[in-house]
């Protein structure tokens, strides 16, 4: 098998120049069934069958399925098709190629892997190559708001593995971290600034939650780490409260977000927040404060002996000439979905920089050599189908 170099790097300069910004980073300005559309009609130019799904208007994810000869293992590929804003870009949707790396919104953060994913299955068919079980594609929208496009796809489609085609610089990414947003409201009584006597002030008093976190923070930074993604770790993301100069604060609204490793759980997490707010209340009975866990994303650990990640080491090796390293994400992604899914999954893909960031960019020979990797690691996982 032979990755058709040329021709996976049209397809990402393709994809980079069609704009699929979430339209939570656009103000509802663009959708994503345009990407949706090239990557149907990408994934049925090689003979897969689609099947789009648009679980709310615009937000359009596709599966593209190349079918085996049966009595193997499916595997899953997966990628997202939409991309944060392009604040700060002078040339977002160019692809331009300089020094073997193409520039653009998206080619990095993730139009890479769904590149990479589409030449391995177009080096399978190329080739002659059959499986005996299904290769599946998945290109998902809103990845980077809230993954409506794979918490809909995972209700209609599964697989015995997925590899996850985020970048992650020819590395085996095998851990990802969670988070937790969590608000804190703080209770005072509104009243002029001049009558000290009536008004409480809301905002010092999350002052008191806001020391107590510090040192919380630092705890948990010092803590055992996990062996790939480190340590938890919280910080404070807003603080909002009071209306004027001369007017005490009759609430004050804080929102943390804490950053979760494989075996946190959400509640854990919520009630040391909690044990600070209850001490608080416990040295002065006039404090009040709530708690509100507002969003949770878990984090993600492959499976102790993970088939799928064996293989992938395998396919890595065979290709890099050399073991992948075995590395974790602070971020989160659609793994831990996969994973709760029931799905055996790992992460790998290409090298670049910039990911929500001015200057994006990914290394063309790294997509080639993912492309590669992945349909290796299609071949063994699935089974190849022998002539009868």
């Amino acid at each position: 098998m032979q990755v058709d170099f040329d021709g996976m790097v049209r397809t990402l300069a393709e994809l980079v120049r069609i704009n699929s910004i979430n339209p939570a980073f656009s103000g509802g300005t663009t959708d994503e069934r345009q990407v949706a559309a090239y990557v149907r009609a990408a994934m049925e130019g090689l003979g897969m069958r689609t099947r789009v799904h648009e679980p709310a208007p615009g937000r359009a994810s596709v599966v593209g399925r190349l079918p085996g000869t049966g009595g193997g293992r499916s595997l899953m590929l997966y990628a997202h098709h939409d991309t944060v804003g392009v604040e700060g870009m002078p040339e977002p949707w160019a692809a331009r190629v300089r020094d073997g790396r193409m520039y653009g919104r998206g080619a990095y953060d993730m139009k890479c892997g769904l590149a990479a994913s589409l030449a391995a299955v177009r080096a399978l068919v190329d080739s002659g190559t059959r499986l005996k079980g299904d290769l599946v594609i998945v290109s998902v929208a809103d990845e980077e708001e809230a993954s409506l496009g794979m918490t809909d796809v995972l209700k209609h489609h599964t697989a015995d593995a997925a590899i996850v085609t985020e970048p992650t610089g020819l590395a085996m990414v095998v851990a990802h971290k969670g988070f937790c947003w969590i608000e804190v409201r703080t209770e005072g009584r509104a009243a002029h600034g001049s009558a000290w006597w009536e008004g409480v002030d809301a905002n010092l008093r999350m002052g008191r939650v806001l020391r107590q976190l510090e040192e919380l923070g630092a705890r948990l930074v010092l803590s055992d780490p996990h062996p790939v993604v480190g340590p938890p770790s919280l910080h404070a993301a807003t603080l909002q409260g009071g209306t004027g100069w001369s007017t005490y604060a009759a609430s004050c609204i804080l929102r943390i977000e804490r950053r979760t490793v494989p075996g946190e759980t959400e509640a854990a997490a919520v009630a040391q927040i909690r044990a600070i707010v209850d001490a608080l209340a416990t040295e002065d009975p006039t404090f009040r404060a709530t708690v509100r866990p507002v969003l949770t994303r878990h984090p993600w650990e492959a499976r102790p002996g993970s088939t799928i990640a064996q293989v992938v080491g395998r396919a890595a090796e065979g290709v890099l000439g050399r073991a992948p390293e075995r590395a974790g994400a602070a971020y989160w992604m659609d793994a831990s979905l996969l994973g709760a899914a029931g799905i055996d999954t790992v992460v790998f893909g290409p090298l670049g920089e910039g990911a929500h960031a001015a200057v994006e960019w990914v290394d063309l020979e790294s997509v080639r050599e993912t492309a590669e990797v992945l349909a290796r690691a299609a071949v063994d996982f699935c089974g190849p189908a022998h002539p009868s």
